[in-house]
């Protein structure tokens, strides 16, 4: 063989010298098995490169070709997203095997073409167990599991690979019971099955499920793929300790297992360790996922700390990110909740190509700022556009009108969204409208907002008229709005809070009292406040009463001075005036 003179050959390597040797073979072609091998190879080679045009080069000079110099071909156009191109190699091919035709199902799967894979599974002279799994894994993928349970029960034989793909088609559709009864029945389950019922239990929030199967699985500690889904599992449920605790039992980390729990831990909150992650990841030379940065970036909205938010950007542009519409719109929510309006609508305009949440994270951001002209502005530039405004671009619209305080543009707006666009208002902007309205005083009109709603009032809606009535103190429909507060079950102390400084207000200490009865009753604490400030790349955090601080005494003292300070100031504002 003519390779088999070289035991270390690497392809790599000896490609320049095929490449010349290729180029004197036009004008004399070779007919041998090694040469046609060889060519084999190349075109390989350069089809994983994407060098199409320089293996199909390599093809045409072929003087003979065998049956995998075809399938070659036709494989590397498919891959590359060329699939009219494979289909004509195809029917110009002389002789095709099963491996063919299985490869123009793939080909036609991979590329969106259902139709023409089910054509060609139809056609084909002679079938094995591969163009059954082809065929039945493309049914999974588009959702077509009728279609799919159908040739699964017609198959003649099935191997681990059919029952497989039909979990996992069971699983994406929800169908649990189905899936399970399917992976009972199994007669042999390999690694990939085990964890594919798990990552749909995960996927399916059946947790318990999940864990139950994965304490049961064999070699469960070897499979990465496994305890990853279990880690995103243990996030999902907010148990995050127990997610890091099996992260750290991972011996080999790879980028999805990295990714999962630094997802992990900025969905549950915490955004320090998110961070800290993230920083131990790139020192491992692992590549952040694109989805990756949009968690990241939400860490740095959470921790309203622009330096961290920068230095997570330049990793982002850093990994060719910054193209990618997820991590921008991510980018647009940081800046605006770190205060830094002028760098968020930067992010926004290197966006080439803005979908519907860019525009609503933009307009979204003025709106917390107050920038109602700008907002307006921006939608105005949507629309332009040709992209539909929703639900969601007319409640940051509401908004920015409550900011800044504009009842009869609310109202426009309000009535807009049905009489321009077609929208019917939901609970949220209604509950909105009242918010602005009940601001402005105008607290008849709040209520009668609620009393026109074609949908019960829920907790945010009487919440809203309760704090219009605390700031124009209104007690007899912030009595009202209270009760349909605590009628509703609300949680948040808020509200209590509101009606009983309202009775305090009107001297209504009874009521007060009952009020703080009932707080106490249902199990409401008032949730302290806290504050929070960026000092040398560390964010250090003030909660209302708390003394864990490690330099509390040093706080303390400064305060002190402060405080003596202030007082002098005062005395002598006095004395000066008097």
């Amino acid at each position: 063989m003519f390779l088999s003179h070289f035991p270390s050959f690497k392809l790599k390597t000896f490609l320049p010298y095929f490449e010349r040797y290729s180029s004197r073979c036009t004008r004399k072609p070779h007919k041998s098995p090694e040469f046609v091998y060889a060519s084999n190879v190349r075109i390989n080679e350069l089809a994983r490169q994407g060098k199409l045009q320089r293996a199909r080069k390599v093809f045409d000079e072929m003087l003979e070709r065998d049956v995998i110099s075809w399938n070659s071909m036709i494989t590397a156009y498919w891959q590359n997203g060329y699939l009219r191109e494979s289909k004509e190699l195809f029917v110009s091919m002389p002789e095709m095997n099963v491996v063919t035709w299985n490869s123009m199902i793939a080909g036609c799967v991979e590329n969106d073409c259902i139709d023409d894979a089910t054509m060609y599974f139809r056609t084909m002279p002679e079938r094995n167990i591969g163009s059954w799994n082809a065929m039945i894994s493309g049914y999974v993928k588009y959702g077509m599991m009728e279609e799919a349970a159908r040739l699964f029960d017609e198959m003649p034989k099935k191997n681990v690979i059919s029952y497989t793909a039909m979990i996992d088609g069971y699983m994406r559709k929800g169908e649990i019971d189905k899936a399970r009864l399917l992976f009972e029945r199994m007669p042999h389950k390999n690694e990939v099955s085990w964890t594919v019922m798990i990552s749909g239990y995960v996927e399916n929030e059946c947790f318990d499920e999940a864990n139950k199967l994965f304490q049961k699985m064999p070699d469960k500690n070897e499979n990465v793929v496994a305890m990853t889904a279990m880690v995103v599992g243990y996030c999902k449920e907010g148990r995050v300790e127990e997610g890091r605790i099996l992260f750290d039992g991972i011996l080999f980390k790879d980028n999805v297992a990295y990714n999962a729990m630094i997802s992990g831990y900025a969905q549950n909150g915490h955004s320090e360790e998110a961070l800290k992650l993230l920083v131990e990841m790139l020192r491992m030379s692992l590549r952040p996922d694109e989805s990756l940065f949009a968690s990241v970036l939400s860490a740095c909205a959470a921790l309203a700390s622009p330096v961290a938010g920068r230095q997570t950007h330049a990793v982002v542009i850093k990994h060719g990110a910054d193209s990618n519409v997820s991590a921008c719109n991510a980018l647009i929510t940081m800046y605006s909740k770190c205060g830094s309006i002028f760098e968020c609508e930067l992010a926004f305009e290197l966006i080439t190509s803005p979908d519907l949440i860019s525009w609503n994270t933009i307009i979204a951001a003025f709106a917390q700022h107050g920038l109602y002209k700008k907002a307006v502005a921006f939608l105005e530039r949507m629309v332009l556009r040709g992209c539909e405004p929703d639900g969601i671009t007319f409640l940051s619209l509401l908004s920015a009108c409550a900011h800044a305080g504009l009842v009869s543009q609310s109202v426009s707006w309000f009535d807009s969204m049905t009489r321009n666009y077609n929208i019917t208002p939901r609970p949220e902007h209604y509950a909105c409208l009242i918010d602005i309205l009940g601001r402005a005083g105008q607290l008849d009109k709040a209520y009668n907002v609620i009393q026109e709603s074609p949908f019960q009032a829920d907790l945010a809606a009487w919440g809203a008229l309760l704090a219009g009535c605390r700031a124009h103190s209104n007690v007899e429909l912030g009595q009202l709005a209270g009760t349909r507060v605590m009628e509703l079950g609300g949680e948040s102390s808020g509200p209590y809070i509101m009606l009983s400084n309202l009775y305090a207000e009107a001297g209504m200490w009874g009521e007060v009292t009952r009020v703080r009865g009932l707080m106490k009753e249902h199990g409401i604490r008032k949730q302290p406040a806290y504050s929070w400030t960026e000092i040398e790349n560390k964010v250090h955090y003030f909660l209302g009463g708390d003394i864990s601080h490690p330099k509390i005494r040093e706080i303390r003292m400064i305060l002190k001075q402060m405080n003596l300070q202030m007082k002098k100031v005062l005395d002598f504002t006095d004395f000066y005036t008097s």
